[in-house]
């Protein structure tokens, strides 16, 4: 497991948007960038400037996704047909910690890919400790019995700042979620907006 090392919120001030929508973040008080000259960096950004941001918005979105998996990502998501910066999405969007923390199992992106990593959940009846591992529409996510009274799980279950969004099914009351389908970049519930065509511009150069 690769281990973020930087403060999650520095990612918020550099980009000077709150990416995840959370209460806590700095960039509610103040928009610039961290340090004593944040308040003077506001230079245009140039083409590859705008797209490496992009790059960065969206991978850090997601926790701590390595370069090497992200370009996974992006060589899968120009592979198959359609549009390739929604493929990306979708991609994403089926990680197991992304299904976790979308199905309000755990409070960030974060805390779902520890709460997997400690192997806390099932996929189908059988437990998976890969924060990567990809679900199929129709698989079944669920908490593990021993874990389902955790106060982390309860308190995520109860968070105001979110809702669960309409490709996944849950019933809390069994700590169960299910990926009804793939979303389009539309349906999935950014806080910010992102820019997933703009990703795949900066790998094609």
């Amino acid at each position: 497991m690769s281990k973020r090392i930087e403060a999650k919120h520095k990612i918020d001030r550099r980009m000077g948007e709150n990416i995840w929508g959370r209460p806590k973040s700095p960039v509610n008080r103040r928009e610039y960038g961290p340090g004593q000259h944040g308040q003077r960096r506001k230079g245009k950004l140039s083409d590859f400037g705008t797209q490496l941001r992009a790059k960065q918005k969206l991978k850090g979105y997601y926790g701590n996704i390595t370069e090497k998996q992200f370009r996974r990502y992006y060589a899968e998501a120009i592979r198959q047909k359609g549009d390739s910066g929604e493929n990306l999405v979708g991609l994403l969007e089926r990680r197991l910690d992304a299904v976790v923390y979308r199905a309000k199992f755990a409070a960030t992106p974060f805390a779902a890919r520890q709460f997997v990593n400690h192997g806390h959940v099932k996929v189908n009846g059988r437990r998976v400790n890969i924060p990567s591992y990809l679900v199929k529409p129709g698989d079944v996510v669920e908490v593990k019995e021993a874990s389902k009274q955790l106060e982390v799980v309860l308190v995520a279950t109860q968070l105001a700042e979110r809702d669960v969004p309409d490709y996944i099914e849950v019933d809390h009351s069994k700590m169960t979620a299910r990926l009804t389908r793939i979303p389009a970049l539309n349906e999935v519930p950014y806080p910010v907006q992102m820019e997933p065509n703009l990703v795949i511009e900066f790998y094609s150069r």
